[in-house]
């Protein structure tokens, strides 16, 4: 058992205000509106003022200054060579006709060109990072979902991207020649222009409980305030040292693994793939100092200990964990094992990632909390718009610069989701006295898989889309080691007219795996409410027993 590094403790504050809202956006760590009462021992941020775009953030640091590892061959690229690589891409992506707003997809897995492809896209147009572990039905809906100019992909691989491209996409080959990345693009040299805070960086998308997933434009402003209060919530410096286990095509990834420490000045340590089994080398002999991940990875961790691994800390000084719930008893066994500070943050796609934190000692970290806001605005709201009060559950809502002014092109969310200003999460929670954010349970059905969010809606259709199958209800399930696993129930049209691994090798072959149902119960008929309406949570009552 290690001794914890540094230990924190805090005092609640109390109030007797109507309504509480959190924002660490001003000097003021905790507001309470009507009362302006301030909470004591929660920390406060320092705001300083952060330039507009992404490129503009890594302008100022030394150029010999190393911005990446690649542990896999030893691979370092200093800020200079970034930059240089970086405006390179750029101008090539210009030259295939790429200009503001247009959208450079690219399903590439954790290296040197994931990163300086998403940095070279968001100067020339907007970076569109995918999966690459989507199936071919997949890409395709994603590429036009978009509408997606350009298609970035290794020059080995990608069969399923490259079939779904066809020839409505063009697609770049990218490589790495001598530590630079090179893209097998034959266009005319272009200029990339300037970019604008009000530009839209980064498109992602945010898997709906039902109907099609949303896309959201993530602003150059968007994406730089997260940051910016991702670097203060953790006091990041130059002499910060992050290992990247997150993918690169999650906003989790992008903002808090890698440009948060890019913007610090500090090192990211990049390696292809999170790996177990010989983390703690690296954290060793890269002297990390911080790393984020969802919980899954670090259960994984902790079961390497109990197998003997040794834990070498290092320099380590903090382990964060985002999207998804960190149970309590996990917080406590990594701090027993690890020796540092653990600390769960809330983030989601349509924040550019963070709205929450549990502060660095000597701040307060309360287990089973995401912490306070961070930068953010936070608020819990009932189901007629009105603000509520300290420990009263409601919806999580939010405001800040971090947060989307809405959907594209999906008017219908975009009603749904604001409310007076205020974002709408669709997450259940409530605030305590101190201003820190408990969540107590999701409004929207998404299915939680280690941090990778799914919509059932979606497996649902590619169950249905089997011509032996009447009826089909995806859901979650709790699962030890990811949180919940995909299952599903299905009503075939005729009695034995396909087995349940028919049915598992169907959605294996049109799904990614997590997002694959890994049970699926064949039954008479699905559940339904006494006035006859399908609601998941009642077939995952009948049917959603804990998974292996």
């Amino acid at each position: 058992m290690r001794k914890l590094r540094s230990d924190c403790r805090g005092e609640a504050a109390t109030s007797t205000t109507a309504h509480v809202v959190t924002d660490c956006g001003d000097a003021l760590p905790l507001r309470v509106i009507l009362s302006i009462q301030s909470a004591p021992n929660t920390p406060t941020m320092t705001k300083r003022p952060w330039p507009g775009t992404l490129l503009e953030l890594l302008e100022p640091i030394a150029g010999e200054r190393t911005a990446l590892v690649l542990p896999e061959d030893g691979t370092r690229v200093s800020y200079a060579s970034l930059r240089s690589q970086v405006n390179d891409v750029a101008d090539a992506f210009a030259g295939l006709g790429i200009a503001r707003a247009g959208r450079v997809a690219m399903a590439l897995p954790n290296g040197l060109p994931a990163i300086v492809c998403f940095l070279g896209a968001a100067v020339a147009g907007t970076a569109a990072p995918l999966n690459p572990g989507y199936r071919e039905d997949e890409f395709r809906f994603y590429l036009e979902d978009t509408e997606a100019r350009l298609l970035v992909l290794p020059v080995d691989g990608g069969e399923d991207a490259r079939r779904a491209a066809g020839h409505s996409v063009a697609i770049v080959d990218v490589s790495v020649v001598d530590g630079r990345v090179r893209l097998s693009a034959n266009g005319a040299r272009g200029t990339a222009g300037v970019p604008s805070p009000d530009d839209v960086a980064l498109v992602l998308h945010t898997s709906g409980s039902t109907g099609r997933p949303k896309r959201v434009p993530l602003k150059q402003s968007n994406l730089v305030t997260s940051i910016g209060n991702i670097i203060e919530t953790y006091d990041l410096t130059p002499d910060d040292v992050s290992l990247c286990v997150m993918p690169l095509f999650h906003v989790h990834g992008l903002m808090a693994s890698l440009m948060a420490t890019l913007a610090s000045g500090g090192t990211v340590v990049v390696p292809p793939r999170f790996n177990a089994l010989g983390f703690w080398r690296v954290v060793r002999d890269h002297g990390v100092t911080w790393y984020s991940a969802v919980p899954t990875m670090h259960q994984l961790l902790l079961a390497r200990v109990g197998k003997g691994d040794g834990v070498e800390i290092g320099k380590l000084r903090f382990i964060r964990s985002c999207s998804a719930s960190l149970a309590a008893q996990t917080m406590e066994a990594m701090e027993s094992a690890f020796g540092v500070p653990v600390l769960e943050a809330y983030g989601m796609t349509e924040a550019s990632h963070q709205m929450s934190s549990n502060p660095l000692p000597p701040g307060h970290r309360k287990p089973g909390s995401v912490g306070a806001a961070t930068g953010v605005r936070v608020a819990i709201m009932d189901k007629d718009g009105d603000l509520l009060g300290i420990s009263e559950h409601g919806e999580v809502v939010i405001q800040g610069g971090n947060v989307i002014a809405g959907y594209e092109n999906n008017p219908e969310a975009n009603a749904t989701s604001f409310t007076n200003g205020w974002f709408r999460t669709g997450d259940q929670g409530f605030l305590d006295a101190n201003g820190y954010l408990t969540l107590v349970g999701r409004i929207k059905e998404l299915i939680n898989r280690g941090g990778e969010k799914i919509s059932p809606r979606e497996v649902d259709d590619v169950l249905l889309a089997h011509p032996a199958i009447a009826e089909a209800v995806a859901f979650g399930v709790p699962h030890r080691m990811w949180g919940e696993e995909v299952a599903a129930a299905v009503v075939l049209r005729e009695e034995n007219s396909a087995t349940e691994s028919d049915l598992l090798a169907w959605c294996r072959e049109r799904l990614a795996e997590f997002k694959s149902p890994k049970k699926i119960h064949i039954v008479p008929a699905i559940p339904r409410t006494a006035t006859g309406k399908l609601q998941r949570r009642i077939v995952a009552a009948a049917y959603g027993g804990e998974q292996p």
